[in-house]
């Protein structure tokens, strides 16, 4: 067993670095530590829990079982003393250089990124964020520990589980580029399913239930090409006569340029909705709180 009074509280932010990054040189990236000095910490972390704790693989560092054992205590223990410290401190939006982390599908990023970057810019200049994107079964966990600040997106699964608050609600579009013979305002159920179609295999659950709602509604697509995000469909729209399902803003932001017709689906598909999600133990923490402020005023008018 280590020894509590051996222990720098430093070793554990190396810990819990190497253990999301998966290497040490991006660990020390991220904490501003040269590969030295991670080598070094890593070294007392091997002896004081008498356990290698990530060994190599081609791809980096794996965590040995004992290490997976330490994850959530370690995550708990630093969770707490960030929340202890900021309850020393004040936040000033104007000054602050505290990291944000949120996490948000790829295309919740195109959409939602600029309008609150462009605002943060104005208010909080010296502020950092950091998007990534993390499986909504380990959302939760992550809001928990304070690896996570935010998660953004159609996260039903989420809503008995931490605080949130609702940004808008989101209509479904079909969308396919312009070309002469195709009409004007609607799509008929025919039309619509004459044409081949792109499914988009995203991680929220909406984008995954399209084609329960459409075979329910009596539509079964011909699928040409199935994409695990939204971000190429605006190369392959415009070099083939294929049609997309998508959120309605998401269709908005395609389409800057005109260049796709956008129609109302021809059945009805329930409208989704799209929320802000943290944990409660950060009510009350002031910079959490601000941003939760900035990023529900600045997204419900996306």
């Amino acid at each position: 067993m280590a020894d509590f009074n051996k222990i720098d509280l430093n070793l554990l932010r190396v810990f819990q670095a190497i253990l999301e990054e998966r290497s040490l040189t991006h660990a020390g990236y991220r904490l501003g530590l040269s590969q030295p000095a991670i080598s070094y910490a890593l070294g007392r972390l091997r002896t004081l829990f008498d356990d290698p704790l990530f060994v190599r693989i081609p791809n980096g560092m794996a965590p040995t079982p004992t290490a997976e054992q330490l994850a959530q205590p370690v995550g708990r223990a630093l969770a707490a003393v960030r929340e202890a410290l900021r309850h020393a401190e004040h936040f000033d939006a104007g000054s602050s250089t505290r990291t944000f982390r949120l996490s948000m599908s790829d295309i919740g990023e195109q959409v939602f990124l600029p309008p609150l970057c462009e605002k943060l810019q104005q208010v909080a200049p010296f502020l950092q964020l950091e998007a990534e994107q993390i499986p909504v079964t380990k959302v939760e966990e992550a809001l928990r520990l304070g690896q996570l600040d935010f998660a953004v997106g159609n996260l039903p699964a989420l809503k008995s589980v931490t605080r949130y608050a609702l940004l808008f609600h989101e209509a479904y579009v079909c969308m396919t580029r312009k070309r002469a013979g195709l009409p004007q305002r609607s799509l008929s159920a025919q039309r619509f399913l004459e044409l081949s179609h792109i499914a988009v295999s995203s991680s929220e659950s909406s984008h995954r239930t399209i084609d329960d709602s459409l075979r329910a509604a009596g539509l079964h697509r011909r699928i040409a090409l199935r994409v695990p995000h939204f971000t190429v469909i605006p190369q392959i729209l415009q070099r083939t006569d294929w049609m997309v399902t998508l959120p309605r803003r998401v269709a908005r932001h395609f389409n800057e340029h005109r260049q796709f017709a956008v129609y109302p689906l021809p059945v009805a598909i329930p409208e989704v909705e799209v929320t802000v999600h943290w944990h409660e133990s950060f009510d009350n923490d002031d910079g959490n709180r601000w941003l939760r402020e900035q990023i529900i005023d600045t997204l419900r008018d996306t």
